[in-house]
């Protein structure tokens, strides 16, 4: 596609920005935490917002990849929102070093645990220990949001798993470092006392497990925050905190210094190098799919804006052509690429026009490449717009689940890091098959225009409506042609706002919606975290059919 300039192109390119543009609006509204107001009563009190003390602690001009700011999004309307989960959180460079950062966010219901909260936590603890990267907390929070406390508390994956996670962390020998600016109560105060140093904020800072009020209900003592739990009695008496300093700032110059001189950690070995730019133009990935999902279009014109000199070596490339599979280098990182194909093919003197649908000889190419990654040591990277396993009795009578099931198989028992990006649909099996949140990518970021879904919009509307259709007649009700065409509508509605990008992001489906321009920055980001991470074991598959 040498430039090719034409209106099908422009106008997906005008849909893919406006997708974008629609992001980054949202983004500007979630960056406010709890609003203006609330920012404003935290500046009173000489602190900085959670975004403000980020980019203190990170190296200036380096690159920070914020991790899951759409959780919580659409959600707790009733208990006035929890924007981004409520934490602000990615990894970003601390003197060079690349470390997980966690920042309560004060400004949204003074920084308290809503369930996403815990979930999205426990995912960034994950982030640490799958790629053994240092985590820094910057603690300022209220402790679990009382009114959802059944949601947040005493299950496997609730708040408590979060302690738990502090132990093992330290067990792996990955650095701790817990940087308390504001309150850190009840059961949250385990956190920075179980980091391997812990840093406090004169005045604004404070731990303990029940603070004033219930020591006051529990055994009668009338005692004031600071001298319950502030920095000068943990650091001059109990002896729970390890340094006090009278700013933010300062404290988090301790952590830099900290940071600063952790010895260095064996790495994977994955093969680097020197970065080069794609020779193709990459900001025409934008007029390459539409933004509605709906186009043919040729996955390899993708590839080659995303891979350094747009060189992209392909594997079986005549075989199994629903799915693209091949090497490349992506900012110098080698790479290999499973790609699904939304294009018009030969098989032969047959045209086949491909919706991202994965038929059986390209299960089986694509399994038998992932597992020659493997053999090799090359980072896998997923780029999904799948629409699902063909179906049908031939496909059936050929051994779809046969293949399909060979295909899932490398997937799962793969242990080279695994790096999935959404870029059209992700619906049913073949999200599973290529690498969906369920298979353990190390990360999962999301275009704005994806859509994950068990099946399609209209097909499962048309499923759904057979099968209200069949039990009102059951009970002998009469639905006219007019009736079942606003059933379905409401159907589809109810089911596309189901299937966005936004819906999964705020659910932790996925890691970041990112802009498409931005594929290179998080792919290079994801490897070289995961650089950190020796593989410990080859890839052993067990049992299947073959």
């Amino acid at each position: 596609m040498a430039k090719k300039i034409n209106l099908e192109f422009n106008k997906n390119e005008d849909g893919m920005k406006l997708a974008v543009s629609a992001m980054m609006n949202k983004l500007a509204v979630i960056e406010k935490g709890g609003g203006e107001k609330a920012i404003a009563k935290q500046k009173e009190k000489g602190k900085m917002t959670p975004r403000e003390r980020i980019a203190y602690l990170i190296d200036k001009n380096s690159v920070f990849t914020e991790m899951m700011a759409f959780a919580g999004y659409d959600m707790y309307k009733e208990h006035g929102g929890c924007p981004a989960g409520g934490t602000v959180a990615g990894i970003g460079y601390i003197k060079g070093r690349q470390c997980v950062i966690v920042a309560n966010d004060q400004t949204v219901k003074a920084g308290a645990w809503f369930p996403i909260t815990g979930k999205k936590n426990l995912r960034l603890q994950e982030m640490a220990m799958e790629n053994k990267l240092p985590i820094i907390y910057i603690v300022d929070s209220a402790g679990v949001y009382l009114p959802m406390q059944d949601e947040i508390f005493p299950d496997k994956e609730h708040f408590g798993r979060i302690f738990r996670n502090n132990a093992r962390i330290s067990s792996m020998g990955i650095p701790q470092i817990a940087a308390v600016m504001g309150s850190c109560v009840a059961g949250g105060a385990y956190l920075p006392i179980m980091s391997d140093e812990t840093i406090m904020v004169e005045e604004n800072g404070s731990i303990f497990l029940a603070g004033p009020y219930l020591a006051k209900a529990a055994i009668g003592e009338d005692v004031d925050i600071q001298t319950l739990g502030g920095a000068v009695t943990h650091t001059e008496i109990s002896g729970i905190a390890d340094y006090k300093f009278k700013t933010e700032q300062e404290c988090l110059d301790q952590v830099k210094r900290i940071v600063d001189k952790f010895g260095s950690r064996e790495h994977a070995g994955f093969d680097r190098t020197k970065p080069a730019l794609p020779i193709k133009d990459m900001k025409e990935i934008y007029g390459i799919l539409s933004a509605e999902n709906n186009k043919q279009y040729d996955v390899v014109e993708l590839i080659e804006r995303l891979v350094d000199q747009s060189e992209f070596d392909q594997f079986k490339k005549d075989y199994g052509k629903t799915i693209v599979c091949g090497y490349a280098r992506i900012d110098g990182w080698a790479v290999g690429i499973v790609a699904n194909q939304r294009t018009i093919v030969k098989n032969g003197k047959k045209e086949m026009q491909l919706g991202g649908v994965i038929y059986n000889d390209s299960a089986d190419k694509a399994a038998r490449f992932i597992m020659n990654c493997n053999q090799k040591k090359i980072p896998l990277v997923f780029l999904q717009d799948v629409t699902g396993f063909m179906v049908g009795s031939r496909s059936e009578h050929s051994g779809i689940i046969k293949d399909g099931a060979k295909m899932v198989n490398a997937v799962a028992n793969s242990v080279v890091p695994k790096i999935t990006i959404i870029i059209g649909n992700s619906y049913g099996a073949g999200n599973y098959a290529m690498c969906g949140k369920a298979y353990d990518p190390r990360f999962i970021y999301a275009w704005p225009n994806a859509k994950i879904a068990v099946m399609g919009g209209e097909q499962a509307a048309k499923v759904l409506l057979q099968i209200q259709v069949a039990s009102l007649k059951a009970k002998g009700e009469l639905i006219t042609p007019e009736d079942e065409k606003i059933m379905l509508d409401k159907i589809i509605e109810q089911y596309n706002q189901q299937t966005t990008a936004y819906y999964a992001a705020a659910r932790l489906w996925v890691d970041a919606i990112i802009d498409p321009i931005e594929t290179r920055s998080v792919i290079s980001e994801g490897i070289n975290a995961a650089n950190h991470a020796p593989i410990e074991k080859p890839m052993n598959v067990g049992v299947f059919q073959v």
